[in-house]
C-alpha cells in the first residue's frame, strides 16, 4: 500500500505503527516533513488511519529477515517500537532475536540512525533482579546501540496519555475504588512522562549528531509515588479524595488480577506494568536537553497530563490506545471466504432480518455496537463470557471501543477486533477472547430484491480439536437466545432511530 509522500525530508521506517505510540508517532514525524514508511504484519489496519495515504506501508516481521531488509531500503532513520511481551514464556529470546536481526539489516542498509523507546531502569538493581519486561527492554536497547548504527535509545518510565494502559490502569483504579487496599508498590517514586512530551523526543531523536550513539532517561517534572499519581488524578478528575490502605501481601501476579478485575487493563498486560513499579524508576540523568532542549510550557507536567487525557476521553478524540495493538497470541488469520475452503470444519450461525428502516439508520447501528451501545441481546451472557474470559487471562469485554460512533479497521471491540469494514455495507469482527478455535462475527447492510433494508448477521467458528467441536455445540443452544436476539434488536434499534429522526425533521420544520 502506497500513499502520497507529502515531506521531502529523510525516510523513516516505523516498526510498531499499529500500537498505541507508533499510530501516534507516524503523524507526527509527516507533519515534520518526514517521509514515513511503516512496516506491518496486517497493513490494512492502517487503512483507515486519517494519515494512512501520505506514508508508504510495507508488509513485514521483525522476526523475518527478509522483510526487514526490504523495509530498511533506503531509509535514513529507523524507529524500533516493537517488544515480544506477552508471546509466550521465550519473548526475551524473541526480542533478543529480533533486535539483531534489525540492527544487521539496518548497518547493511546504511541507515543512519536508529531510534528506540525502552524503559526507564531503577538505579542500583541488578539486572536480574528486574521484572522480565524492563530486563528484556534494557537488552533491546544495548543490542541496538552495539549494531555499528548509531543509536537513540529513550527510557521512559510511566507515560501519562488518553488510551495508554498506565493511564487506564491508574483512571480505572481511582475512579471505581473510592477505598483501596493496594500493594506497597503504591509507595514507590515513578517519574511519570506526558505521551506529548514522548513524541517530542521521539522526533526530535532523530536529528542526533552522528556521534551519538547512546541511553537517554526521559521523565517530566515531577516524581511521584503511585498514591500521589492516585490522589492526584482524583483531584483533576473533580473526585473525592480518595482512601489508599496499602499492605505488603499483594505480589506482582495478584497485583495484576487485582488490576484485571478492576479495569480494563487484563492481567497479561497488567503484570509487567505492576512488576515494572516494584522499584523506583527516577531520571539518574537529564542529558537529553543537550540534544533536544524543552520547548516553552515542556516537559508537561503530571496535572495537565491528566487533564489533557481526561479532555481527549470526554471529547472522544483518542487516537489511539493500548489496545490498539493486537493481543499477543489472538488470531490473525482472515476468515475463510473460499466456498471449498479445504482448512477443516467450519461452523455457521446465518440470521437474516428485512428492516423497516433506510439503511443507513441501520448502519448507524451496526457501527455502534459494543462498549457502553452493548451487543443488543442478553446482557447477562455478554456478561458472563466476558467475565470467563478474564478468568482465563483475556480480555474481556471491558476493553470498550476507541471511538463510541466510528470504527476503523484494526480497533479493538471489547474482546472482538474490527478485520473489516466497508463503510455502510459490512462490519467483521475476529475474536480476541480465549476460546479453542478462531471465530469471526459479520454484520452486513443492503437491499433486497424489492428494494427493502436488509441485515445479514453471521458468526463463524473454526474448531481447533475435539475441544473446539464440544465448545461449538455446547453454546449452540444459546445462539437462538443471543444471535437470534441480537439481530433482532439492532433491526429494532435502526427502527427506533429513524423514526427519532423523522421527528426531529418534522419538528425541525415546524
Amino acid at each position: 500500500m502506497n500513499g502520497e509522500h507529502t515531506g521531502d525530508g529523510p525516510r523513516c521506517l516505523v516498526t510498531g505503527a499499529t500500537g498505541y505510540i507508533g499510530g501516534r508517532l507516524v503523524p507526527e514525524l509527516l507533519d515534520a516533513g518526514n517521509r514515513v514508511r511503516c512496516l506491518a504484519r496486517s497493513p490494512g489496519k492502517l487503512r483507515d488511519h486519517p494519515w494512512a495515504a501520505r506514508t508508504e506501508v510495507v508488509r513485514g516481521d521483525v522476526t523475518d529477515p527478509e522483510s526487514v531488509a526490504a523495509a530498511l531500503r533506503d531509509v535514513d532513520v529507523a524507529y524500533y517500537l516493537v517488544h515480544a511481551l506477552g508471546t509466550g514464556k521465550d519473548f526475551e529470546e524473541t526480542d533478543r532475536r529480533a533486535a539483531r536481526l534489525f540492527g544487521e539489516r539496518a548497518r547493511a542498509a546504511g541507515v543512519r540512525r536508529i531510534v528506540y523507546l525502552g524503559g526507564l531502569t531503577p538505579a542500583g538493581v541488578p539486572e536480574r533482579e528486574l521484572s522480565p519486561h524492563l530486563r528484556s527492554r534494557a537488552e533491546v536497547g544495548r543490542i541496538l546501540l552495539a549494531s555499528g548504527v548509531p543509536t537513540t535509545v529513550l527510557r521512559a518510565a510511566v507515560i501519562i496519555g488518553s488510551g495508554s494502559a498506565s493511564f487506564e490502569m491508574l483512571r480505572y483504579l481511582t475512579e471505581r475504588l473510592p477505598v483501596m487496599v493496594t500493594p506497597s508498590w503504591v509507595g514507590t517514586r515513578i517519574q511519570p512522562i506526558a505521551v506529548r512530551d514522548v513524541l517530542r523526543v521521539l522526533v526530535a531523536g532523530a536529528r542526533m549528531p552522528d556521534d551519538v550513539n547512546r541511553a537517554f532517561d526521559i521523565g517530566g517534572p515531577d516524581v511521584l509515588t503511585y498514591r500521589d499519581m492516585m490522589l492526584r488524578y482524583a483531584a483533576v478528575a473533580g473526585l473525592p479524595r480518595r482512601v489508599i490502605v496499602p499492605v505488603p501481601v499483594l505480589t506482582p501476579r495478584l497485583s495484576s488480577h487485582w488490576i484485571g478485575l478492576v479495569t480494563p487493563v487484563p492481567a497479561a498486560i497488567a503484570r509487567p506494568l505492576a512488576e515494572s513499579l516494584r522499584h523506583e524508576v527516577v531520571c539518574r540523568e537529564h542529558d537529553i536537553l543537550r540534544y533536544v532542549p524543552d520547548p516553552p510550557g515542556h516537559p508537561i507536567g503530571f496535572d495537565e497530563a491528566v487533564r489533557l487525557a481526561l479532555q481527549r476521553v470526554r471529547d472522544a478524540q483518542v487516537t489511539t490506545r493500548w489496545s490498539s495493538a493486537s493481543v499477543p497470541g489472538a488470531p490473525s488469520d482472515p476468515l475463510p471466504t473460499d466456498p471449498d475452503w479445504a482448512g477443516g470444519s467450519l461452523y455457521t450461525d446465518r440470521r437474516e432480518r428485512t428492516v423497516d428502516a433506510p439503511p443507513e439508520a441501520l448502519w448507524r447501528v451496526v457501527e455502534g455496537i459494543g462498549g457502553d451501545h452493548g451487543w443488543y441481546s442478553f446482557p447477562l451472557a455478554w456478561a458472563l463470557r466476558g467475565g470467563l474470559d478474564r478468568l482465563a487471562g483475556g480480555v474481556g469485554l471491558r476493553r470498550g471501543r476507541r471511538d463510541a460512533q466510528r470504527l476503523r479497521a484494526g480497533d479493538s471491540l471489547d474482546f472482538w477486533r474490527v478485520e473489516e469494514i466497508e463503510p455502510g455495507r459490512l462490519l467483521r469482527l475476529r475474536a480476541e477472547m480465549r476460546l479453542p478455535g478462531l471465530a469471526w462475527l459479520e454484520m452486513c447492510v443492503g437491499t433486497d430484491a424489492e428494494g427493502r433494508t436488509l441485515y445479514r448477521q453471521r458468526a463463524v467458528f473454526h474448531p481447533h480439536g475435539l475441544l473446539g467441536h464440544a465448545y461449538w455445540w455446547s453454546v449452540s443452544p444459546f445462539h437462538a437466545v443471543v444471535f437470534g436476539g441480537m439481530a433482532r434488536n439492532i433491526a429494532g434499534a435502526a427502527v427506533e432511530q429513524a423514526r427519532l429522526a423523522c421527528s426531529g425533521e418534522r419538528t425541525s420544520v415546524r
